[in-house]
């Protein structure tokens, strides 16, 4: 490398560590003010969880419906009308709730669909800001999800999509979004889930991860010893690893960013400071990566799930196994 190559080089680095450092200044004077202006919500403790089978699904459901339903009067009598309808709707006859926990920002796991008969499975991570005030729009997209697969499924092939809000998600204005420690909390808890849904479902059954932004970490963090077969990464800041085989999963990688998503102007960089890793390192849509990158269309950060995208479409058909039916970036 030349001298003058090597002093840019050094300079874009410089500069990306610098973009790094000053969001952590802000989010060091910001989030203890929004932390302090927000109230704990009480909520009763989970559900005694048993092991998942055919015949204890129904009573899972059920359980957890009524501890969602408690949760919602409780955050009624406490004067949060918000946290009580989101509590009351996940508590509504119908909806299937693997887990709740109605304490703090709240986590819940949620199934669409016939899960123990189901042939090909998609398990959707969500990223920074979804907590059980924002479920509704997490939800929206498990739904378009389930619905494009009932649709597009072939005869026979039963279909299932679990809407996973499994831990305790980074606010985008925060410390915590620029670090993998809500990752390195959350991937023993996505291993164990993967874990409890294989011994329900089989080793034949498909499953696929569709990991979005922040839950791209997550499922980087847990890829190692997580029994997936597809492991999909969208809108991803980065995931830790310089490479998919980095990863050390058996799972196939797909990759793909939407062409007006910001998290493309994210420095994909990291750096050691003062002990705790910041950011993510390496593109995964970048050829290096390694990842097999396919057309996410014009959409946002937001819009990987919308109806009738093209993003949407291709996930279905990598969930569904068609992936010569997927369209390549260098397609569009």
């Amino acid at each position: 490398m030349r001298i003058g190559d090597a002093e840019k080089t050094t300079g874009r680095a410089g500069r990306l560590l610098r973009a790094l450092l000053a969001v952590l200044v802000v989010a060091a004077v910001v989030v203890p003010l929004v932390a302090a202006a927000r109230p704990d919500i009480p909520a009763p403790a989970p559900a005694a969880r048993t092991a998942w089978t055919a015949g204890t699904l129904e009573k899972t459901y059920a359980a957890n419906r009524s501890n969602a339903e408690l949760a919602s009067e409780m955050a009624r009598d406490n004067g949060d009308r918000h946290r009580a309808a989101a509590d009351s709707a996940l508590a509504a006859p119908g909806r299937h709730l693997l887990s709740f926990d109605g304490r703090g920002d709240g986590r819940a796991t949620e199934v669409l669909g016939d899960l123990a008969h189901a042939h090909r499975i998609a398990i959707l991570v969500p990223g920074s800001d979804t907590t059980l005030d924002t479920y509704a729009r997490f939800r929206a997209g498990a739904d378009a999800l389930y619905r494009r697969l009932t649709r597009e499924a072939p005869a026979g092939t039963g279909v299932a999509v679990i809407a996973w809000l499994g831990y305790t998600t980074p606010d985008t204005i925060s410390t915590t979004v620029l670090t993998p420690d809500r990752a390195d909390e959350a991937a023993p808890e996505l291993r164990a889930f993967v874990a409890g849904l294989r011994a329900l479902t089989g080793p034949d059954t498909h499953l696929s991860l569709l990991c979005h932004s922040y839950g791209t970490v997550v499922c980087a963090r847990a890829a190692a010893r997580l029994d997936a077969d597809e492991l999909v990464l969208l809108g991803s800041p980065g995931t830790g690893a310089d490479s998919a085989s980095g990863l050390g999963t058996r799972a196939r990688v797909w990759a793909a960013r939407g062409a007006d998503d910001w998290v493309a102007d994210v420095p994909h960089t990291s750096a050691d400071l003062f002990g705790t890793t910041i950011g993510f390192g390496r593109d995964p849509v970048s050829p290096a990566f390694g990842a097999q990158v396919f057309a996410a269309g014009d959409g946002g950060h937001s819009d990987y799930f919308t109806p009738g995208s093209v993003s949407l479409a291709n996930l279905a058909r990598i969930v569904l196994g068609e992936s010569t039916e997927v369209t390549r970036a260098q397609d569009t």
